[in-house]
């Protein structure tokens, strides 16, 4: 898909952050736009930066977790936009606890969002990306797609699974012989509201050493990546038909260090959050 004008994009979690960069930057380049997001305000004020670009731009209140509601979402796009081309499943929450300590309830919410809302807008959108002769499905994963780390198995967890899953799906497509591609996304620190919009168990403070003001802190100082920045690279990434992009330096240093074996990544980690504690 070299260009991305006039094409049909939905994207989840427009309301703020990556999903709002891609919605204007898509905007700009004269795609129409189906937007979603359960923060109803971002999602109006996302609308609102989309409009005089002469496109068509549609919003919807949309909580990924809720499979019907995906589904039914995805027709009402198709309907109203007359087919889909791209979704980017973008919708995502935080959580830092430890696996001892860590609520069931959170667990799910966190799974409800960041993985199964990906399966859901995946399985939801695909057969109109395939009717559409030309479609591509963007999924967000993160570094902590790439490495685990301590007081983030939940989000380990999600965004592991989001990996896996996107490639199977690339392959599938390959073997197919489809229309449409898959990207998975792992951005490093991007300079959102995760953080701030995030749960915190108390337990974290074990291995994070840190309460949830100085984990905001901690992350501002290392997000060193614009959700602009972050949009570019990921649309160029569609064009170009990657397979996986990374985005940020960090990042990359996730990757590098990933290839490393488990053993010796793990012990610095380990060894860095003793210090800090």
């Amino acid at each position: 898909m070299k260009d991305l004008s006039g094409r049909v994009a939905a994207i989840t979690g427009a309301g703020s952050g990556i999903g709002r960069a891609l919605a204007v930057d898509l905007a700009g380049r004269g795609a129409h736009l189906a937007l979603s997001d359960v923060d109803e305000t971002g999602l109006a004020e996302t609308v609102g930066r989309c409009e005089g670009h002469g496109t068509k731009v549609t919003s919807q209140r949309l909580d990924v977790a809720d499979r019907d509601a995906v589904f039914a979402w995805a027709d009402s796009v198709v309907a109203d936009h007359g087919r889909a081309n791209l979704i980017f499943n973008n919708a995502g929450v935080a959580l830092t606890a430890t696996v001892e300590s860590m609520a069931i309830e959170d667990f799910r919410w966190l799974m409800d969002i960041n993985f199964w809302g990906v399966v859901h807008g995946t399985q939801a959108f695909l057969p109109h990306l395939k009717a559409s002769g030309e479609g591509h499905v963007i999924n967000i994963s993160s570094v902590f797609g790439l490495l685990s780390i301590p007081s983030q198995s939940a989000y380990n967890a999600a965004k592991f699974g989001v990996r896996g899953f996107t490639d199977s799906l690339r392959m599938e497509l390959e073997i197919e012989g489809a229309a449409v591609s898959s990207t998975t996304v792992h951005p490093g620190g991007i300079k959102t509201n995760i953080v701030r919009n995030s749960r915190l168990d108390p337990s974290a403070a074990k291995v994070a050493g840190s309460d949830k003001d100085q984990l905001v802190v901690d992350f501002d100082k290392v997000a060193r990546t614009t959700p602009e920045k972050a949009a570019k690279v990921i649309l160029a990434a569609v064009e170009a038909d990657r397979r996986r992009v990374l985005i940020g330096a960090d990042a990359r240093l996730f990757d590098l260090a990933s290839r490393l074996p488990a053993g010796l990544y793990q012990k610095v980690i380990v060894a860095g959050a003793r210090r800090r504690r």
